[in-house]
């Protein structure tokens, strides 16, 4: 277990002694090199100040150097003072927001938050929310009623010691012992685990990339190999301090909330899949297509489109052909247009969401491969068939349930043509060293990259198919080799 370590600029004038945790001053943190030599440490500093070259600012800088968990992180007292990441939050705490501050009398509010709690209960919800969006012990939100009855959050701060009212010394001391000390779950009391596992997931995901079964064999299999493996979610990115891995399986893109989960973990010293790296590299076909043709990995005929070469696109690609956005998934933002005016229509409402999408030749296969890789091995293959009537393995206009996707055909590796796994393998080395699923077209006993998917599917009954429980373990096992090494 990780020594707590409790920084504070004046500890007498606070006076506490939490059994369990180890209360030193700022100034002796950084100046004892006895400090710089502890391995396994999570720092909580509660300063004066942060400012740039505070001792704030430096118990957090030198704890990042150090490899100790610092909360708050100087990427945290960032990420307070920018406006477009507070509208960002502002939006995901929206409804929760609402409901709390609606019997509120006045035009502008301020709570205290000590340690993710609130001297009055009530506030107790959305103290926990902020406190897990921006991790710091001490955090101050300010809110503003505007036209409409709409509350907003107008800014967030980290709280300086100083500010702190002496009468609500008792309750932060209060507050800190039951944040440090949370009661254990009935798995861990049943066995300690050596590492624990964040799994990110989405119960409102219309495609999540694993159903309910799957994500409880990964669960099963974390046990098997002595990791904790808990379910979080979009509400938890300031708990990201108590893992030691993130597994994201949740729809990623780099515009949402799981690209900032990557970030975090990554900076917070996590072993991360998908690593934020993977989600820029495979979400964006742009880019996935100018590597491929760089390395030359064979692909369909491509061509970056934009307003000033339409028509020279149309002639080199011919009809019909394949229209995408940049960071399509799932068949969505994937169109093929068989029509002249059709492609200029396309390529114009396309173009209104980005400054470039991919163009691409239409190859008529009645399925694609599917090579899942891991830690650049291959991991599983699939065939994956196209949906009832239709060019693709998704069908999203499809009005029956069971039209909405096609057939699959799962196959030892082994099995599946060398070409196409050993295509799939430069393909997805390529990007990382993490988990993807590389799409490939067989056309004409040649192997045809059609991407290279971060996050891939991974269902009961379909990818395990083969390996079944050792899929999972495969998987779990890459994660308690990285966690192993850190």
């Amino acid at each position: 277990m990780p020594t707590i370590l409790l920084v504070l600029d004046q500890p007498k004038r606070w006076n506490w002694n939490i059994e369990g945790v180890e209360i030193v001053s700022a100034r002796e943190y950084l100046t004892n090199p006895d400090w710089a030599e502890r391995r396994h440490c999570k720092v909580y500093h509660l300063c004066r100040s942060y400012r740039y070259q505070s001792l704030g600012y430096y118990v957090g800088l030198l704890a990042e150097a150090r490899g100790h968990r610092p909360i708050p992180r100087i990427s945290t007292v960032q990420d307070i003072r920018h406006p477009s990441l507070l509208k960002v939050v502002s939006e995901d705490l929206d409804q929760l927001m609402q409901k709390s501050l609606a019997p509120l009398q006045g035009n502008e509010f301020e709570i205290s938050i000590y340690f993710g709690r609130n001297l009055a209960k009530r506030y107790d919800r959305l103290a926990k929310q902020l406190f897990n969006l921006f991790p710091a012990p001490l955090l101050r939100a300010f809110f503003r009623l505007r036209e409409g009855n709409h509350w907003d959050l107008i800014q967030v701060s980290i709280l300086s010691t100083k500010d702190i009212p002496s009468d609500h010394h008792e309750f932060v001391e209060t507050a800190a012992k039951e944040f440090f000390f949370k009661p254990p779950s009935i798995q861990s009391k049943r066995k300690s685990p050596r590492y624990n596992l964040a799994l990110l997931t989405d119960p409102d995901d219309p495609t999540p990339p694993s159903d309910e079964k799957a994500l409880q064999h990964f669960i099963h299999a974390g046990a098997r190999h002595s990791i904790a493996v808990e379910r979080i979610g979009r509400m938890d990115y300031g708990r990201l301090a108590e893992y030691d891995a993130l597994f994201i399986r949740q729809t990623t893109a780099v515009n949402n909330v799981t690209y900032r989960f990557a970030r975090r973990a990554e900076a917070e010293g996590l072993v991360v899949m998908d690593d934020p790296t993977s989600i820029v590299r495979c979400t964006n076909k742009v880019y996935l297509a100018e590597l491929l043709q760089r390395h030359r990995i064979p692909g369909p005929a491509t061509m970056m489109i934009h307003k000033d070469n339409m028509e020279s696109a149309l002639n080199r690609l011919g009809l019909p052909c394949v229209l995408k956005q940049p960071d399509s998934a799932f068949s969505l933002g994937v169109v093929k247009v068989d029509t002249e005016s059709e492609y200029r229509r396309k390529v114009l409402e396309l173009l209104e969401g980005s400054d470039m999408l991919i163009g691409q030749e239409f190859l008529r296969t009645d399925f694609d491969w599917r090579i899942g890789v891991l830690d650049r091995k291959p991991l599983f293959a699939c065939k994956y068939f196209m949906a009832a009537g239709h060019w693709q393995i998704y069908n999203n206009s499809a009005e029956d349930k069971d039209d909405y996707s096609g057939d699959f055909e799962t196959m030892p590796v082994e099995l599946a043509p060398r070409k196409v796994v050993s295509t799939a393998l430069k393909a997805a080395n390529l990007i990382g060293n993490g988990l993807y699923g590389v799409d490939i077209k067989d056309f004409h006993g040649r192997p045809i990259v059609i991407e290279v998917n971060d996050n891939p599917s991974i269902d009961a009954g379909v990818e395990d198919k083969i390996l079944r429980h050792t899929l999972y373990d495969r998987i779990m096992e890459v994660f308690y080799q990285r966690m192993e090494r850190l």
